[in-house]
């Protein structure tokens, strides 16, 4: 137990310092006859942020240094708790301890974690049996992707599995089901398949990776197979020719490998950090209840364009060469015996890991015990250049350029800043999860935002994208940091011209994207109710259909693929650099937070009109309920911000009243925190921002009840968003 106080203890090192801050009221008010100008210790707790500052430390920002560190940081691959991220955990703490360039601080902090590897001894496959069993396979999936780079020459490369999913060896007749969702599974029973002892195919998109196989589960499928389909990932190309290494698409042999489980955090210790005292819950939640197998579309092809049945829909149909038919078995005329059956064999075995985190610490000079918090993860499925290598080159960019200002004596923050390099985030966003649970109280007290910068850059060199959990925070992005590649106009203006969306307070300005639970944000936001935004450059999806970078999770996110297709010259790593270092030193330097909590007041009229109209209101009414309550909460919340705003407008320099409005700022979103809104979900708790199932982009407790047709539920939800939005408001009055 003793890392955690050395963790936080380097951020905490001046929390004798609040004493003092107590009196910063006494001295704050000036006294009439008394003719001494206050302290100089008290004239550096009114400072503001410095802009000179922010332009000093975007100049030192060098594409070339991030480039060195992907190619150092992808060099290996570095599955979570191997020796390859191990070795990245040394290095992290060695350029953080570094003498010239680094932090206050650096801890490791490390949890027992249960993690899912494939049996190295039985591989993992799928295969085709013949119609009389006597041992031999029509067909058997590659046990590997094809080595077509020297950057992939490592022999500790994971082979394809799904993490988590069970092992066993079901056999059954196969269905294509399109992307797995209820509706799809749904339309095959609607056209009088039986899927009980069925193999399903299934590519990725339109459902989680689990909910494919939990829902094939409800409906009697026995095993489950996964394949990117070269229309959702490659726009339709699917030869070796038009594939990586000659462009940046998927080859035929790729496999995205991922954890095949619904909920995040340590399975075993939800709501604990995973240490020796941690009660272990019973079961597994979230967790496939049939094996499960993930292939390339070359194999997808050789099973899908063999299948009987009737033709699948027009929207099922793929780019594999051939019309699709969804089975069971196959056709009289294939390559199989049409009585042939697929065979799904997984031995994956589930092991309790130690995962490590390692923290950086810069502390704060006079509000030590707020905290500015900056994360990546630092695990991949295998060599991860793009997933989570760019982030985590961008970060050590960023640290190295604050570390020097450190070491010269030029700069320390106003708040404390802690770095987070997340393990066995690929796991289930294990590691910031379990940060998140053992320092609960500390971090929900003290924590100003949670900056995000997992994948840094996407490809394209387009547009950037943020998603912040607070609408406040979009101001905090800089106007001022140029555009890669345009020679002119800013990230701010590359942005609003690619994604763009109409408020009525400010015109035209870029969308927001909304945070779910794909990185390590979640646990944050969701369960702690701390403002986080996610940062990256993504590629203009008008040009493509790709779903996501086509080598996500495979063998082929390299550095040679980062290096010729992703980012050629690295510049917009270096302006996702420049961007997250702005927002960081805004965040933490800045004398007044840079969050305008009016902008709460929009989204929540965004998230109220939405009700308010169309099926959603016509139901409403015709279930006597009414809207009328929620309405009242928004608009006194509007109205109590905007006075909120013009008391900050006129605050002197008085550092107990800005601490004071510091805090009300820091604790809005907290306000929205409902833990007993959503019972049956793990860590959801915001009643704004939780992920919900159902399509209607409203208050998602409400969205899901009026979906299920469930109207004590509504009533139920609108009053529990009534009751958020007005403690908000109240969060923002002047004190009594």
């Amino acid at each position: 137990m003793k890392w955690q106080w050395q963790v936080l203890g380097a951020v905490c090192g001046g929390a004798l310092l609040l004493g003092a801050g107590i009196l910063l009221g006494h001295f704050a008010v000036p006294r009439a006859g008394g003719g001494r100008d206050p302290p100089r210790w008290l004239q550096d707790a009114s400072g503001d942020l410095d802009e000179k500052l922010i332009q000093d430390v975007m100049g030192q920002v060098e594409s070339a240094r991030i480039r060195e560190n992907l190619r150092v940081l992808a060099s290996r691959p570095h599955l979570a708790t191997t020796p390859g991220d191990r070795a990245l955990v040394q290095l992290l703490r060695q350029r953080w301890q570094d003498p010239q360039t680094g932090l206050d601080g650096a801890a490791e902090g490390t949890y027992d974690v249960l993690l899912s590897f494939p049996d190295p001894k039985r591989p993992n496959s799928v295969s085709v049996c013949p119609p009389v069993l006597n041992g031999s396979r029509l067909f058997e999936s590659q046990r590997s992707e094809k080595a077509l780079t020297p950057d992939q020459a490592q022999e500790d490369v994971v082979p394809p599995y799904a993490a988590y999913a069970p092992s066993g060896s079901p056999q059954g007749r196969l269905v294509y089901a399109h992307q797995g969702t209820r509706s799809d599974y749904e339309t095959l029973v609607g056209r009088g398949l039986d899927l009980n002892g069925t193999i399903a195919i299934v590519r990725y998109g339109g459902a989680g990776r689990a909910t494919k196989a939990v829902v094939g589960a409800e409906f009697g499928v026995a095993g489950l197979v996964v394949y990117t389909d070269p229309k959702d990932i490659n726009d339709g190309r699917a030869g070796e020719n038009d594939t990586y290494p000659n462009s940046w698409h998927l080859p035929p042999s790729g496999v995205e490998r991922g954890s095949y489980t619904e909920s995040f955090g340590d399975l075993l210790t939800p709501y604990h950090p995973a240490k020796g005292t941690a009660y272990d819950a019973p079961g597994h939640p979230g967790i496939p209840p049939i094996p499960t197998q993930p292939i390339g579309f070359e194999d997808a092809r050789t099973l899908i364009c063999s299948l009987a049945g009737p033709e699948a829909p027009a929207a099922w149909q793929g780019a594999l060469g051939c019309t699709y038919h969804t089975g069971p078995g196959f056709r009289m005329d294939g390559r199989f015996p049409s009585s042939s059956e697929v065979q799904v064999s997984v031995y994956n075995q589930r092991v309790i890991k130690k995962s490590a985190n390692v923290m950086g610490f810069i502390r704060g000079s006079q509000e030590p015990d707020r905290y500015v918090l900056y994360g990546n993860h630092r695990d991949s499925w295998v060599h991860g250049a793009v997933d989570p290598g760019s982030g985590t080159a961008v970060m050590l960019e960023i640290t190295r350029v604050l570390g020097k200002m450190l070491k010269e004596g030029t700069w320390r923050p106003r708040r404390s800043i802690i770095f987070g390099s997340w393990g066995a985030e690929e796991f289930g966003l294990i590691g910031s999860t379990e940060y998140t649970e053992e320092f609960s109280s500390k971090l929900q007290a003290r924590s100003v935002a949670y900056i995000n910068v997992d994948i840094s850059v996407f490809g394209g060199s387009f547009c950037t994208s943020l998603y912040p959990s607070n609408p406040c925070g979009q101001h905090a992005v800089p106007f001022a940091v140029p555009a890669p590649g345009s020679g002119t106009g800013s990230v701010y203006d590359n942005w609003r011209h690619h994604t763009n969306r109409s408020s009525p307070t400010y015109g035209v300005i870029p969308s927001l994207g909304s945070l779910g639970a794909g990185s390590d944000y979640a646990s944050f936001i969701h369960y702690l109710g701390i403002t986080s935004m996610d940062l990256a450059y993504t590629y203009d999806r008008s040009q493509t259909s790709a779903r996501i970078y086509p080598a996500y999770h495979t063998a082929f996110d390299t550095f040679d693929y980062t290096d010729r297709f992703i980012d050629p010259g690295f510049t917009s790593h270096q302006a996702v650099a420049r961007t997250a270092g702005n927002v960081l030193l805004r965040l933490a330097d800045s004398l007044v937070l840079p969050l305008n909590v009016s902008d709460y007041g929009e989204a929540l009229e965004g998230l109220y009109s939405v009700a308010a109209q169309g099926q959603v209101q016509a139901d409403l009414v015709a279930h006597n309920i009414s809207l009328a309550p929620l309405k009242v909460a928004i608009d006194r919340f509007k109205t109590i911000a905007a006075d909120f705003n013009q008391r900050v407008m006129k605050l002197k320099e008085d550092p107990l009243e800005v601490r004071m409005v510091n805090d009300q700022i820091m604790l809005l979103e907290r306000a929205f925190l409902d833990p007993r809104a959503f019972p049956n979900k793990y860590y959801y708790s915001h009643v704004l921002w939780a992920p919900r199932a159902a399509g209607v982009p409203t208050f998602p407790g409400l969205a899901e009840a009026h979906a299920a047709g469930d109207w004590d539920a509504v009533r139920k939800h609108l009053s529990i968003a009534t009751q958020a939005v007005e403690s908000a408001a109240s969060t923002l009055e002047p004190p009594a």
